[in-house]
């Protein structure tokens, strides 16, 4: 299909259309982290893909409230510059650089190893980093990419924490998905790359379809712990997530998004919101929106049947590694 044909074709132009519509009429959240006086000193908190984006301002406005920060990042270079930023902006030292390739499965164990070795609490976790676009590939662990980074990697990171979040609770998971979960799709086939069609951002739509349907279903497995996990929509951010994509499609939404879509720091606030706001304590197996508004997500994610089995077939493709 030719760059021209791309634009034509009326699926695209329907959902650019609707996009731009719903993204200029987004409301403003109606919760502003400035204003919450929530201190979190003495309290530790990981953020994935915190180098960039969302991520890093996540980060940085936890080591404003005093916390101490872990960067889970990538690339050490990128991370390091984030890491310089953040204590500079904040005046906060306790904030640290761990890499982490959530893609790799390798990487998310030897990071939780390595930080249940050296840390005694983990009261935040924010599932951030996310990627769309990627070509078709197939990771060493057998696993479509988009599907490692986005899912299986955040979901087995959590997983290898959880019995030190409850021993810190009351803790929270916060799990960054996308109102794209609306026109994702289930098929286990997908997890290894089999009958998936790569057009556009079909397959980021099912993984964070998949973000939310694990992480109401981890809510009900974690009742009475006081460790709570709820999902949220950051709204359409100018973020990297676009980097995969061609030169002309980057183009259009860099252009589109200068007028319409939210900054990352815009973008920050509903997943702090979900992570330090006093009116959640307790609040778990939820869905927010990017104003910060509890809303529900898409029917297949509230399929309790489909949970299950859900996250049970990823407890078993990661128990392998």
């Amino acid at each position: 299909m030719s760059f021209l044909n791309i634009f034509y074709h009326p699926a695209w132009v329907v959902s650019t259309v609707v996009l731009a519509l719903v993204v200029r009429l987004q409301r403003r959240a109606h919760w502003d982290p400035k204003s919450c006086s929530v201190r979190l000193t003495g309290k530790t908190a990981v953020v994935t893909g915190a180098n960039t984006g969302i991520g890093k301002f996540i980060a940085l406005d936890f080591a404003r409230r005093g916390a101490r920060v872990i960067l889970a990042c990538r690339s050490e270079a990128r991370g390091t510059a984030a890491l310089n930023e953040i204590r500079q902006i904040s005046g906060n030292p306790d904030v640290h650089l761990r890499l982490l390739d959530v893609s790799s499965m390798d990487s998310v164990r030897e990071f939780a190893k390595r930080f249940l070795e050296e840390e005694k609490a983990l009261h935040i976790l924010v599932n951030n980093a996310a990627v769309s676009g990627l070509p078709r590939e197939i990771t060493k662990d057998g696993f479509e990419a988009s599907y490692a980074t986005n899912h299986l990697g955040p979901f087995l990171l959590t997983n290898l924490l959880l019995d030190l979040m409850k021993q810190s609770a009351p803790a929270r998971i916060v799990t960054v998905s996308s109102t794209n979960h609306h026109r994702g799709q289930v098929d286990f086939s997908h997890f290894h790359g089999e009958n998936l069609v790569h057009f556009m951002d079909n397959v980021y739509n099912n993984t964070k379809l998949h973000n939310i349907i694990c992480t109401n279903e981890l809510a009900r497995r974690l009742s009475n712990t006081g460790v709570t996990a709820n999902s949220v929509h950051p709204g359409v951010v100018k973020t990297e997530v676009m980097r995969h994509y061609s030169l002309w499609l980057r183009c259009i939404f860099n252009t589109v998004g200068f007028f319409f879509f939210k900054s990352p720091e815009e973008g920050a606030v509903s997943p702090i919101y979900c992570a330090v706001s006093e009116e959640l304590e307790g609040v778990t197996g939820k869905y927010f929106d990017s104003d910060c508004s509890l809303v529900l997500p898409a029917p297949l994610a509230r399929d309790a049947a489909l949970a299950v089995k859900d996250f049970e077939f990823c407890e078993r493709l990661t128990s392998k590694l």
